[in-house]
């Protein structure tokens, strides 16, 4: 164990930060794992209802059917490593903070605490989102477009990668406010930039969504429209947010250090 002492120590040798960030590596490790040994006996239940946004919308006597010889098998325990991932993110997150927060600054720590909440937060509504309005609506149109004559019956490793992605975009999407203000904490841009730069992210933030979605206009625009908004919010959180002048960030700095 490396003793917390040295640890704080902002001398602390190369080494001793690459042993504690192992230590954190194998702590964040084990925490997965036991989640999720304590779920693969439910790895059937999970699939089910993760896949049940797709599921209510396939036709009469369709079902999701399995072309590798194993993938009824692997693609339930990927499902739950994945759950137990983000089951365990906000002791993730804690780890990382852990790791990072004794070579912060008092004032910068009680800025930062509030940040990392906000994080986590942001990331589990952009799963709920994905999962009650995206799923229902991105399966329902790839469902009613099939033509007549042609069996929908997808793929369970195909529909395991979009539920994945729309997962995973969705999630770190509504991480966009925190990224502002990190922008803004840290001087690389300022609310007029942001604003000034507003047509040009609102391409971009299309065209993102363009490539991270699947090929449907109602996936992209429910991707799209969220990030841009909460673009907007990030822009409405620098009403209240003053980055510390260096000049009085100089003097934060040596009365944290004094205390």
């Amino acid at each position: 164990m490396t003793d917390s002492s040295n640890y704080n120590d902002p001398e602390m040798p190369l080494v001793s930060h690459l042993v504690e960030l192992r230590s954190l590596v194998v702590r964040s490790l084990l925490a997965v794992a036991i989640v999720f040994l304590g779920l693969v006996y439910f790895a059937n239940d999970i699939y089910a209802i993760v896949s049940k946004p797709l599921t209510e919308v396939l036709p009469e006597h369709s079902q999701v059917i399995a072309t590798g010889i194993f993938a009824g098998f692997f693609i339930p325990l990927k499902l739950t490593i994945v759950v137990s991932i983000f089951a365990v993110m906000p002791y993730l997150l804690h780890q990382i903070w852990s790791f990072i927060s004794p070579a912060l600054y008092g004032h910068e720590k009680r800025f930062a605490l509030p940040l990392l909440g906000s994080s986590i937060i942001l990331f589990y509504l952009g799963l709920v989102f994905a999962y009650f309005v995206v799923f229902p609506l991105v399966f329902q149109f790839s469902a009613s477009t099939t033509p007549d004559g042609v069996a929908y019956t997808p793929d369970i490793t195909k529909q395991l990668d979009v539920m994945l992605k729309l997962f995973f975009a969705f999630g770190f999407a509504f991480e966009i406010p925190v990224a502002t203000v990190l922008l803004l904490w840290s001087g690389l841009t300022t609310k007029e930039s942001l604003k000034e730069k507003r047509p040009y992210v609102v391409v971009g933030i299309f065209v993102f969504a363009m490539f991270i979605t699947p090929p449907d206009i109602f996936s992209q625009t429910l991707l799209a429209i969220p990030m841009w908004f909460l673009y907007e919010l990030g822009i409405w959180f620098a009403v209240f947010f003053k980055p510390t002048p260096p000049e009085s960030q100089e003097i934060a700095e040596v009365s944290d250090k004094e205390e």
